[in-house]
């Protein structure tokens, strides 16, 4: 095998979508910094207790360790921002009030969740800390919104769910772990076979309401059929009335409901929400995935400082994966020389803010970035003077 060959999952990002992650990146993060989110950095590893504390097995999983050559304890590449964030909120900022945090940088996966996935994610995502109302939740949702369509993305599609559902159906009965286990698997595929089994373990209403699950879903009407088929409890109408409220109040989104979607049901204690793009740029017919996130309001409770939070994360490789290339930056080509008025009239153009490749001698200029539609020539009325003008399409000529 090559030394050059990367691992598996893992890429290099070339000039043309290098420059599309960059401009995105800022792009969002001035998004955020009008919803007022402030900025943070957390690092890419820190001691393994502390970064996967309280986040449960998945992220366990996800996590690479290594040993500290200076402490020989156990570090870990974080494989998610968001128990940083929380750490940082809850250690560090100590604040009273609401905490509004934005973030974004690398973390890397031990494994992918789905074909095609890159094991080393750029992460950007926004969380609200200290506020419990659906207020927090709407103001998330609609930044990520905001955030997608800043980065060109059309067509978004909202799905909401609440973890609270399948807590109120299961209320009344006293399950093992490995029964719940059990269960959540079977409603994440929609096994109905499998449901079917463990219903009769049941007795007959929650099973009932166990069955009922995989149907519901679709449009905003689901959550009347849900008040109308699923046993009554107060978590029950707590969670469908939020969700209700929620998809009244978002604008320009087509929205859909699944009470049975369980992913994340570890780490959200509340409503969970995702914003799918149809018809993408290369991935025509096809809804993808592009931000997810919700309520986890026991973030922080391991760390000694238990605070209502909402936020959502993204990818950025995966939103221009999803988005048409942006056009190359229109540049200005000048001649290679020591000319001081040559010289001083590139600095010039440079600091206007204009992009001006050289041609080194003996070299034509390659590159993929940037579209010389100008050059720079000497002005034929002045031997020091430098003026610019277009160049000529070829097929024009």
């Amino acid at each position: 095998m090559s030394a050059w060959v990367l691992p598996d999952h893992i890429a290099d990002v070339l000039p043309s979508e290098a420059r599309h992650i960059e401009e995105l990146r800022r792009g969002l993060l001035d998004t955020a910094r009008g919803y007022g989110y402030e900025l943070v950095m957390p690092p890419l590893l820190e001691h393994l207790e502390s970064l996967l504390t309280g986040t449960g097995e998945a992220l366990d999983l996800q996590t690479f360790k290594l040993v500290d050559q200076l402490s020989g304890r156990t570090l870990g590449l974080r494989a998610d921002s968001t128990p940083q964030v929380a750490r940082i909120d809850a250690h560090l900022l100590n604040r009273q009030g609401v905490a509004r945090l934005s973030y974004c940088g690398p973390v890397v996966h031990t494994r992918i969740d789905r074909p095609l996935a890159s094991r080393e994610p750029l992460q950007f995502g926004a969380e609200i800390y200290g506020h419990a109302g659906l207020e927090a939740d709407l103001e998330v949702i609609e930044l990520a919104q905001a955030c997608l369509r800043s980065a060109g993305v059309a067509g978004l599609l909202l799905d909401l769910a609440d973890v609270r559902v399948i807590d109120a159906v299961l209320a009344p009965v006293a399950l093992t772990a490995a029964q719940v286990s059990r269960i959540h698997a079977a409603l994440d595929t929609k096994d109905a076979a499998a449901l079917t089994v463990l219903a009769r373990e049941l007795p007959e209403a929650v099973g009932r309401d166990l069955l009922a699950l995989p149907r519901l879903f679709g449009d905003v009407a689901v959550l009347d059929e849900a008040r109308r088929v699923l046993s009554p409890s107060s978590t029950l109408h707590a969670a469908l009335d939020n969700l209700q409220w929620l998809a009244a109040q978002v604008r320009g989104l087509n929205v859909s409901i699944d009470l049975a979607d369980l992913r994340g049901y570890a780490y959200y204690t509340g409503m969970r929400f995702a914003l799918f793009a149809s018809g993408s740029h290369g991935r025509e017919g096809q809804a993808v995935e592009l931000a997810r996130g919700g309520r986890y309001d026991e973030v922080g409770a391991i760390f000694g400082r238990k605070r209502p939070a909402v936020g959502f994360s993204l990818d950025l490789k995966e939103v221009v994966a999803a988005v048409a290339p942006r056009p190359l930056v229109a540049a200005i080509r000048a001649p290679w020389g020591m000319d001081a008025s040559l010289r001083q009239a590139i600095a010039d153009l440079r600091r206007q803010g204009h992009t001006v490749v050289c041609a080194l001698p003996g070299h034509e200029h390659e590159v993929d970035e940037f579209l010389c539609d100008r050059e720079l020539v000497r002005d034929t009325g002045s031997a020091n003077a430098w003026t610019v003008q277009n160049i000529q399409p070829e097929n024009s000529k």
